[in-house]
C-alpha cells in the first residue's frame, strides 16, 4: 500500500481504511511539520498546524477530485495558509534565546558554533516577510521547484523568483548585520573570533 498513489490512498481513506490514513500520515507528516516549524519557529505550533492539516485531509478525502492540482501541492498550500493565518493572528514576540550548555567532549566548541549559526539563520528567517519566508522555505528546505511553489502560493513563477531574490538578499543582510553586531560584542567580552 505504501507504493500506491496519493489518489488511491485518498479513495481508501474515504472508504474508512485506517491503513490508508497511516500511509498518508507517514508520507506527509515530516514535510508538513518541517514547513510549519520553519514558518512559525515553534515545534508545538507546527504540531498544531499538522493536526489541522490532517483533519482537513480526512474530511476532504471523499471529495478529492483527481486531475486538478497534485495532492502534494494541496497539502503544502493548506499548511502554508494555516501558518500564515497563525502569523497574522499572533503578536510579534522576540525569539526566545535557548541557553547553550557547553559539551566537555572534543569538538564541543564547533557544535556550539554550529548551533549558534543555526539559531541566527532561524531568527533571520523568522524576521523575513511571510511570503518571502514561505517561498524560501518551500524551495530551499522543502526542495520544491519554482513551478510547484507558485501553485502553492497561488502566484506566477516570476513572482516566486522575485520573492526568492528579495528573501535571499534580506537573509544575507540580516545575517551580515548580526555578524557585524556580534564581532564588537565578542571583542569586548574577550572572546576569540
Amino acid at each position: 500500500m505504501s507504493e500506491e498513489s496519493d489518489e488511491t490512498l485518498l479513495k481508501r481513506l474515504a472508504a474508512g481504511e485506517e491503513r490508508a490514513a497511516r500511509f498518508l500520515l507517514a508520507r506527509y507528516l515530516p514535510r508538513v511539520l518541517a514547513l510549519a516549524q520553519r514558518m512559525l519557529g515553534s515545534r508545538s505550533e507546527a504540531e498544531d498546524v499538522a493536526q489541522e492539516v490532517f483533519l482537513r485531509i480526512w474530511k476532504q478525502a471523499a471529495r478529492w477530485q483527481p486531475g486538478g492540482a497534485r495532492f502534494s501541492t494541496w497539502v503544502h498550500r493548506v499548511t502554508s495558509n494555516l501558518c500564515i493565518d497563525r502569523l497574522r493572528v499572533r503578536k510579534s514576540a522576540p525569539l526566545e534565546d535557548a541557553a547553550l550548555i557547553a559539551d566537555p567532549a572534543p569538538g564541543a566548541e564547533s557544535r556550539v558554533a554550529e548551533a549558534e549559526q543555526s539559531a541566527r539563520v532561524a531568527a533571520a528567517l523568522q524576521s523575513l516577510p511571510e511570503r518571502q519566508r514561505l517561498a524560501l522555505i518551500l524551495v530551499h528546505y522543502q526542495e520544491l521547484g519554482n513551478r510547484e511553489t507558485a501553485e502553492i502560493m497561488d502566484c506566477t513563477v516570476e513572482a516566486v523568483e522575485a520573492l526568492l531574490t528579495r528573501a535571499r538578499k534580506g537573509l544575507k543582510d540580516l545575517l551580515l548585520k548580526d555578524a557585524a553586531f556580534d564581532a564588537p560584542v565578542k571583542a569586548a567580552s574577550g572572546e576569540r573570533q
